[in-house]
């Protein structure tokens, strides 16, 4: 049982106003001043670590997890701030790869508190809101880290980057993932747009490393670090990986990896990745290129913490495997490029062995789901169709299924766990049951299926942008 402080914390905090729950609609509400003008109450702890900073619209949660646990293995004592979370708000604050107490996260409130009542008065001044929730969870993370005496800290974009609250952070690396459509309404409608905005983390003169595929992305990232005096570093072209021969004794587990850094000369055969995915193989190579930056700004990384820290990476929530017989998967996908790497993960977990493929879905309102369920029921014999209880922002179900094909079954069962009941005592020993859609759904029923299958692991740091 947690204390009451710790109740108490976790009520002011959700008392802000939370855009990981509401879409904003105004424009301006994403201020960085703000940011800045919070954390000089509590004595700028951001300035106290030197940072590696993520963006991406997905690989960003998993890429800053691997870069953070290499640097663990390595003897860094480092902290990981991630969003959102799947159990408990402690998990967004790691310090060597262990969660937030949840007695320090009280005292971590009740520190920055009077600094949010001081902001909202002068807030209320100019007729402007004080912090957000985000803005608050943040300045928090950094002061435990400056507490903590972290080496250094791994911070994850919320949303989008250049207003994003973590963009106040000393980088000594600026990291961008794989840039694809998602959250248009607030980054914009092109891959131009969305770039631009992820690029807006980059610092002057500070490394850039990135793993944008498509060309329209690309070309905005080099323009941006080439304006800034950034030397960049691109996948496919200064660094790369691919896929070893897998194990034929263990067709379903995670690949091994090869991978080549052309500007240090850097080789690494035969990695044991800790996660499912092929997708997972370029978040991998822009960890350990981020990695190979490291030794220039005073910190050195061998072979053995490289290997180490990326085949001791788990990422709950990301193609996670909790049971076999029936394969039960856990996912977070929640747009058209995450749908499409979940579906290839799929094929190598179980192939087309499985009798039955079902999928319980959930979603928000503002995400693409024709195109989602475009792809998924493709794959799928039946789609058990819900909603998230715990985010206004959940598309109705029922209107879902207006969206599924004739080739595919589906039923509407409006609470996930009943979901979760229904697709379960359906199943067969050699069916296939994935969850996926959204962070929300995934976070309301991985503790109902933990606690079905005791062989599930607990859930430490993790993924993606906001659902």
């Amino acid at each position: 049982m947690n204390s009451p402080a710790y109740q108490a914390a976790l009520q002011r905090l959700y008392s802000r106003i939370n855009y990981e729950l509401a879409t904003p609609t105004q424009p301006g509400v994403f201020k960085l001043e703000r940011m800045h003008r919070l954390l000089a109450k509590v004595g700028d702890p951001h300035r106290s670590f030197p940072a590696v900073h993520v963006a991406g619209t997905k690989g960003k949660g998993s890429t800053s997890v691997m870069i953070a646990s290499v640097l663990q293995e390595a003897g860094y004592r480092t902290g990981l701030y991630t969003s959102p979370h799947l159990e408990c708000l402690e998990e967004r604050m790691l310090v060597g790869g262990e969660r937030c107490a949840p007695s320090v996260l009280a005292e971590l409130t009740d520190i920055v508190w009077p600094a949010v009542e001081q902001s909202d008065r002068e807030a209320a001044r100019d007729n402007e809101a004080g912090p957000t929730f985000f803005e608050i969870t943040t300045a928090m993370a950094m002061l435990y880290f400056a507490n903590e005496g972290v080496d250094i800290g791994v911070l994850e974009v919320g949303l989008g980057g250049r207003l994003d609250s973590t963009n106040v952070c000393m980088p000594i690396a600026s990291v961008i993932t794989n840039i694809s459509f998602d959250h248009m309404r607030q980054l914009g409608s092109t891959l131009a747009e969305i770039a631009r905005e992820k690029a807006g983390i980059i610092k002057p003169g500070t490394p850039v490393v990135h793993g944008a595929i498509e060309p329209e992305p690309r070309g905005v990232i080099e323009q941006i670090a080439n304006e800034r005096g950034c030397r960049l570093f691109e996948l496919g072209r200064d660094f790369e990986v691919s896929v070893a021969a897998k194990d034929p004794l263990d067709a379903t587990g995670p690949k091994r990896l090869n991978f080549t850094d052309h500007v240090t000369s850097t080789r690494v055969e035969e990695i044991e990745l800790g996660v499912h995915g092929a997708h997972q193989a370029n978040n991998a190579a822009i960890a350990l290129a981020t990695i190979a930056r490291l030794p220039a700004l005073g910190f050195r990384v061998s072979e053995s913490a490289m290997r180490s820290g990326l085949s001791k990476t788990r990422l709950p929530g990301r193609v996670e495997v909790l049971n076999r017989s029936p394969d039960v998967v856990l996912d977070t996908a929640h747009n058209v490029a995450s749908v499409q790497a979940l579906l290839a993960a799929l094929d190598e977990i179980s192939g087309s062995s499985s009798q039955q493929h079902t999928l319980i879905y959930a979603t928000s309102d503002d995400k693409d789901v024709r195109g989602m369920l475009k792809l998924l029921t493709r794959r799928f014999d039946r789609i058990v169709l819900t909603r998230f209880q715990t985010n206004p922002r959940a598309a109705d179900p029922c209107a879902l299924g207006d969206l599924v094909g004739p080739t595919c079954e589906a039923t509407v069962v409006d609470d996930p766990r009943k979901a979760w009941r229904r697709a379960y005592g359906e199943a067969s020993s050699d069916s296939l049951i994935c969850v996926a859609g959204s962070f929300f759904l995934a976070a309301e029923l991985r503790p109902v299926i933990v606690a079905q299958f005791s062989n599930a692991k607990p859930a430490v740091a993790g993924e993606d942008s906001p659902a």
